[in-house]
């Protein structure tokens, strides 16, 4: 198979060295070095006969001149055939060896010359224009390999002629009838010359054409052979995989009846070939459950010669429905008709059932995500409605005149009803983080007041403990940022608050650094304490959910061992990462670093007096609150909040009701439960802002604590957003807060 391939290279090659310039000139040099010896012959006979005619001296001259001229040239020749072997420049030579060829010319032309005007002219000049002719054939040969030699040698002997006719003319004074007989047969003899010179230089140029062609013609037919043989191998390969392969392939003729089938047809269908043969495919093998826009593709795809691909429903001879991956190419012949139509199938029936149950379990899990974020949602609803009576209780027990064992009971019962409301928090944080579904509030805030606010409200438990609590900031710290404060907030005191937890002496330290970059900062901080420390082993695991060092911990130090979990994520959520190092018995240092925008310069803020305080609790007077709750006990609490403060109170026990309160009371604030009978707190908000007249305050006082509870209530119309437990001075303060913003609007 290579072998020719290589010899039609080597041809090529050898032509094209062969017929190159410096081919042609070595073809030229070796072929007057070659036959030095036969052009001879006529200079000796030439030689003889001036010999023979005008005397030894003559003959003699003329062969060594002669011999000369060929000596000179052919010496040059062998010795520019070696120079040119080791690099010498080829133009050069060239024009040197056209040199030495005209000078070989001249040498010739004397020896005729001596011919021309000895004895043996007076009676007939016919020998020496014959010996000129015959130089002249001899020059004009090489005309296609050195084209300047030729040339050369050609002037010469036309120039030599001209000047022995003149001559004659005009030193002999030869008779003018005879002079101009020998001359008009001289030209004619010439052109005899010529026209012999030029048909065998045009069959050298056609020689060459024709060898380059036959050269040109043998590797095209060498190419067609070679891909004829491939396509014959390939055809084979393809002929064997399609019989052996695992799909099923068969091919249809024009009209679409099959004339073909492998052996994986037969094992999947159960059709042989001679039951298949002559057969519709779709009349065979289609099924019912098989897209009617699928069937039409595939006819339209056939009828317009195009490739096709789909899924269809086959029946096998035994009965049995399969789903088969077909793949249609079209085979098209010269004139782009469609000559057969080669399918590859493949049973695709367990795939499909596995998306089947994929899907069938996809579904199970978001009906199972669903029904836990029910379960969530109604768990925290349903603790937190009690919850709110115990904290508000537990809190009004407290402001009242109490033993120390009574005050320690009612204090003791609240810090237990907070803590149960910190895990119920943190189950539903780590639900939405799981889900995803963390939405975070970025806000302009004071970013070292923040810092040291949280700091702040976790000394009392340090102190406790008999720790040192400290803050160490960063001396360049940006006034504002802009991020989730809350989410911030609840990382430090996660964090902090484990440090407390797990350090029985020493202290708990609080590092933070800055590092701007543009219009963002990176926020580093790290807590660091001396408490009891972290195995190494343990370390990979201390963010796992419910995951504590060691199981003697959880007992000793209890807590769910989901704070570090909830606040690494967090601080993912943020786009940062968290980070810890601990010494056994000396110590753990946990930090995260996260990326905020930094915020635009802060508002003018002006502190409210304490008589401003008073002047807006004042404020209150007179107003009618309406409190939509269908819980008596929030009900009792609600009112126990607000009896030292003097407010017409009315109460609505559904949702319906407090539509209708609403009419006939004209209240100025609603606070509105979201889970009440007959409608509930969402619908009714949306009946009261689609009534006209006067818009009361609407606050959601809900135990949903979802942020999708939030923004639904914010959508029905509401203006604010409580979450029960709720404490006395948060709901005075959602109160005053949005009592002052409509006196600040009427007076603005």
């Amino acid at each position: 198979m290579q072998q020719p391939m290589s010899a039609d290279a080597d041809q090529l090659t050898e032509f094209d060295r062969n017929f190159s310039r410096e081919g042609l000139w070595v073809r030229y040099a070796r072929g007057r070095v070659r036959h030095f010896a036969g052009r001879q012959v006529m200079t000796f006979v030439g030689g003889c006969v001036l010999f023979a005619m005008d005397g030894p001296a003559v003959g003699l001259l003329a062969v060594l001149v002669a011999l000369f001229g060929e000596a000179v040239d052919c010496l040059y020749l062998r010795s520019a055939l070696r120079r040119r072997a080791t690099g010498a420049d080829l133009a050069r030579i060239y024009a040197i060896s056209a040199a030495t060829a005209g000078f070989q010319a001249a040498t010739i032309a004397f020896c005729v010359g001596l011919s021309w005007f000895g004895e043996m002219s007076r009676f007939s000049p016919l020998f020496a224009i014959a010996f000129l002719a015959g130089a002249a054939i001899n020059g004009g040969l090489v005309m296609p390999f050195h084209r300047g030699a030729a040339v050369a040698r050609l002037a010469v002997y036309a120039l030599s002629a001209a000047a022995l006719f003149l001559g004659d003319l005009l030193i002999r004074e030869a008779p003018l009838p005879g002079f101009a007989m020998n001359a008009i047969g001289t030209l004619m003899l010439g052109l005899m010359v010529h026209a012999f010179l030029k048909h065998v230089n045009e069959g050298f140029r056609r020689n060459r054409t024709n060898t380059l062609a036959l050269i040109e013609q043998s590797r095209a037919l060498e190419a067609a052979n070679r891909e004829l043989v491939l396509r014959q191998k390939e055809a084979q390969q393809l002929s064997l995989v399609a019989r052996n392969a695992n799909d099923s392939v068969f091919l249809t003729d024009p009209e679409g009846r099959i004339t073909w089938v492998n052996e994986a047809f037969t094992r999947i269908t159960g059709y042989g070939a001679q039951e298949a043969i002559g057969r519709m495919p779709g009349d065979l093998l289609n099924g019912p459950a098989t897209d009617a826009g699928t069937l039409a593709g595939l006819a339209e795809a056939i009828r317009e010669g195009r490739p096709f691909r789909g899924e269809l429903e086959n029946v096998t001879r035994d009965g049995c429905a399969i789903w088969m991956e077909t793949n249609q190419v079209p085979i098209l012949d010269a004139e782009g008709r469609v000559e057969m139509m080669v399918a590859i199938e493949r049973d695709i029936t367990a795939a499909k059932r596995h998306a089947a149950e994929m899907a069938q379990a996809r579904h199970a899990a978001e009906e199972g995500a669903r029904a836990k974020a029910e379960f969530l949602a109604t768990m925290s609803h349903e603790i937190r409605t009690p919850m709110n009576g115990v904290i508000g209780m537990a809190d009004l027990i407290c402001e009242t005149r109490l033993s120390q064992e009574q005050r320690l009971y009612a204090e003791t019962i609240r810090s237990s009803a907070l803590a149960l409301l910190t895990i119920i928090n943190d189950i539903l944080d780590l639900s939405k983080l799981d889900a995803g579904k963390m939405a975070l509030s970025p806000v302009d805030f004071d970013l070292a007041a923040c810092l040291e606010d949280t700091v702040q409200l976790l000394r009392p438990q340090a102190r406790d403990k008999g720790l040192a609590l400290s803050l160490d900031l960063e001396t360049e710290m940006p006034q504002r940022v802009r991020a989730d404060d809350g989410r911030l907030r609840q990382v430090l005191i996660n964090l902090i608050g484990n440090a407390i937890k797990f350090t029985e002496a020493g202290s708990v330290s609080v590092r933070v650094r800055v590092q701007p970059k543009a219009e963002r900062l990176l926020l580093g901080v790290e807590v660091a304490d001396t408490g009891i420390g972290i195995p190494e082993d343990r370390l990979a695991h201390v963010f796992e959910r419910f995951s504590q060092a060691e199981a003697s911990t959880a007992r000793r130090f209890g807590g769910t061992g989901l704070g570090l979990t909830i606040s690494r994520m967090l601080v993912e959520e943020m786009g940062g990462a968290m980070s810890v190092t601990s010494t056994p018995g000396a110590g753990s240092c946990f930090g995260f670093v996260i990326d905020m925008d930094l915020a635009a310069a802060p508002p003018a803020v002006t502190r409210v007096p304490e008589r401003d305080r008073a002047a807006h609790l004042r404020a209150l007077t007179g107003k009618r609150i309406l409190v939509a709750e269908d819980n008596k006990v929030n009900r009792l609490l609600i009112t126990k909040f607000l009896r030292n403060i003097p407010v017409a109170l009315d109460f609505a026990h559904d949702g319906q009701q407090a539509v209708a309160m609403t009419d006939s009371h004209r209240p100025d604030l609603i606070f509105m439960d979201m889970s009440m009978p007959v409608i509930d707190g969402i619908e009714a908000t949306r009946r009261i802002r689609a009534r006209h007249g006067a818009r009361p305050v609407i606050l959601a006082l809900t135990a949903n604590a979802f942020e999708s509870d939030r923004t639904a209530c914010l959508a029905a119309g509401m203006d604010g957003f409580l979450t029960k437990p709720v404490r006395r001075a948060d709901l005075i303060e959602a109160m005053t807060r949005h009592f002052a913003g409509l006196a600040a609007q009427s007076t603005g």
